[in-house]
């Protein structure tokens, strides 16, 4: 039988430059910057992490900034389409003027009996902001320099909407292997629930034509919660047993990795909750140096030549 997840465990998107990535993520949607480092598989291409004042899993969104001209992706099949953050019933109107203020164009909208903030990053990533009760379960910690107020600030994921060809191949990775359950449907839109319910626990699918191409503006892949690696193997087998290969486990320095691509051609990984960010930096210091892992140091001189230039996020005030 295969182990249950609680739901997300992050989300990672490719950005394009870098600056105004992390300025929109921290400057305008209050998260913090929890993490520099390099994309472990192309160390010339930054790696930033944004979550909430721990980058406690379940609230991270990552992204590999490509400068230089990297290939613009395209909306279609096989692609996380939106990722959803929790807000309370009582910020809706909050964060819609704070959007709005800032130029972003904003589409509110009811689902399934909440209200939605929809809207797109400056690359064009799909995000939203889910009203919701579970708004106030969500393990989460304030980020007391955030330039939103404790009470707004993003309650970590909601959930995810995955753009595919057919619903049944990914519904039966989704029910079969990770527990998932059906709790909706409407409007095109399937809503499956992690084993357990609660916050971050929420895949919707929706049918579309056209595959779909990896590139700036578009989410990579969406990471779920396991709880270690003894886990992680037993998720192996349960892939393995549905027909999937996924990879062995990677060790991603904060967390363990083990990637598979379900049916629909969304990559799906599952990473551990432990170590953590602060195994390599103090909780005051999350995001304020590159770090590398042990087995770049030697490189580490050769790669800070490369990356683009970045000066660290522009925090504004609560009150700008």
């Amino acid at each position: 039988m295969s182990p249950t997840t609680p739901g997300l465990h992050h989300v990672t998107a490719i950005a394009g430059d870098p600056q105004r990535n992390a300025d929109f993520y921290v400057g305008t949607l209050g998260l913090r910057f929890v993490k520099r480092t390099v994309n472990h598989d192309d160390p010339t291409t930054y790696h930033f992490y944004f979550g909430d004042g721990m980058g406690t899993p379940g609230t991270s969104i990552t992204f590999f900034p490509w400068t230089d001209g990297g290939r613009r992706g395209r909306a279609g099949t096989g692609q996380t389409r939106t990722a959803g953050y929790l807000i309370r019933p009582e910020s809706v109107d909050y964060w819609h003027d704070r959007l709005a203020g800032k130029g972003v164009d904003v589409d509110r909208t009811e689902r399934f009996g909440e209200t939605v903030l929809r809207f797109d990053d400056p690359d064009g990533i799909g995000l939203a902001l889910v009203a919701s009760d579970e708004a106030a379960d969500a393990d989460v910690r304030p980020w007391d320099g955030s330039p939103v107020p404790a009470d707004h600030q993003l309650r970590g994921f909601h959930g995810v909407t995955l753009a595919v060809p057919a619903f049944e191949p990914t519904v039966s990775v989704l029910t079969d292997v990770l527990g998932y359950e059906r709790e909706a449907e409407g409007d095109g839109r399937r809503r499956y629930r992690a084993n357990g319910g609660g916050p971050r626990s929420v895949v919707d699918l929706v049918e579309t034509d056209g595959r779909g191409r990896s590139g700036v503006g578009t989410i990579h892949h969406v990471a779920f919660e396991a709880a270690d690696v003894e886990e992680q193997e037993r998720w192996r087998e349960a892939f393995a047993d549905h027909g999937l290969t996924a990879t062995d486990v990677v060790d991603r320095e904060y967390f363990q990795s083990v990637y598979c691509r379900e049916p629909g051609g969304v990559l799906f990984e599952m990473a551990t909750t432990d170590p953590g960010f602060t195994v390599d930096e103090d909780v005051d210091d999350l995001g304020s140096d590159l770090r590398l892992p042990q087995w770049l140091e030697d490189e580490r001189e050769a790669i800070e030549a490369q990356l683009p230039p970045f000066d660290g996020p522009t925090v504004p005030s609560e009150d700008e």
